[in-house]
């Protein structure tokens, strides 16, 4: 009898509306399970963690910050969006209302990855969620996923020792004209798109989640636990491809150890130093 490949567990949890410093609060955290738990320290979990989110509007800029000083962000400041220096490679892009990010908090070796083939399974998740919407994307020499000439998600990643921190976004319904005020990802004269633009229908975010989870759960091999999903999450869900129930063989998987149930409650979560220790970049949005 062929021996049964269990398939990596993802917990998923839909974090909602919320500003970009409170949840990447939430992604140290998750990471730092991971960290300690390879630290043999005891009393931690390190799940593998699927965080969605939709961001107040904000740009956020990777390591390569010098074109982007006090001047550049009290301008963008200005327009009503907040601004953050990121510890993700590459340059400035914009996060929004109508646009789904996705926080993969992972320990590669789960899943047999390195960070570049992580990255291309990313790119193929957003390739294969739109292609669910009858919309052909690709890849190309610039980072990201594009619709012709116009880029419709961004893929930018931290990674240290082997655990992911940051994603991708995907645009929903999101209103693009934040974007001509920079110069998405440092790539001048490319425009970006939105599902909703190249469908010519409203696509929220709400119609965006079930394809992308089930998208995501086929290129990267694994079962996602939709447990921690409220009944309100759950009516995002297609219900006649999965279901809220425990994945085959395992129980429900609690909260990780001293980590608030981010679901309702994600205020006041400390970031330490020891929660931003280097590791392997790779220059991405």
């Amino acid at each position: 009898m062929a021996q049964q490949v269990t398939r990596p567990i993802i917990n998923v949890i839909n974090l909602g509306r919320m500003g970009f410093l409170q949840a990447y609060d939430v992604q140290l955290r998750y990471a730092k399970q991971h960290l300690d738990k390879l630290a043999g320290r005891t009393g931690v979990n390190g799940h593998d963690t699927l965080l969605l989110v939709e961001h107040n509007p904000v740009y956020t800029v990777g390591l390569r910050t010098e074109d982007y000083g006090e001047v550049e962000e009290l301008r963008l400041k200005k327009l009503g969006a907040e601004f953050f220096k990121t510890n993700r490679g590459g340059l400035i892009t914009f996060h929004g209302p109508g646009q789904l990010v996705a926080y993969p908090i992972l320990n590669l070796r789960h899943f047999q990855k390195s960070l570049k083939s992580y990255v291309a399974t990313l790119e193929q998740t957003l390739i294969n969620t739109c292609r669910r919407f009858g919309i052909q994307a690709r890849t190309t020499e610039h980072t990201g996923v594009w619709v012709k000439d116009k880029k419709i998600a961004a893929i930018g990643v931290h990674c240290s020792r082997y655990i992911t921190t940051h994603g991708i976004s995907l645009n929903c319904d999101t209103d693009l004209m934040w974007f001509r005020h920079i110069v998405p990802c440092g790539i001048p004269g490319k425009d970006v798109t939105s599902l909703t633009r190249e469908l010519g229908k409203p696509t929220s975010i709400r119609d965006t989640i079930s394809p992308f989870l089930q998208a995501f759960e086929e290129e990267f091999g694994c079962e996602l636990n939709l447990t921690m999903f409220d009944e309100e999450d759950s009516s995002l869900l297609k219900t006649e491809n999965r279901s809220k129930s425990p994945p085959s063989g395992r129980g429900g998987l609690a909260e990780p150890t001293g980590l608030p149930n981010t679901q309702y409650s994600v205020r006041q979560v400390s970031t330490s130093a020891t929660d931003r220790a280097p590791g392997n970049r790779i220059p991405m949005w």
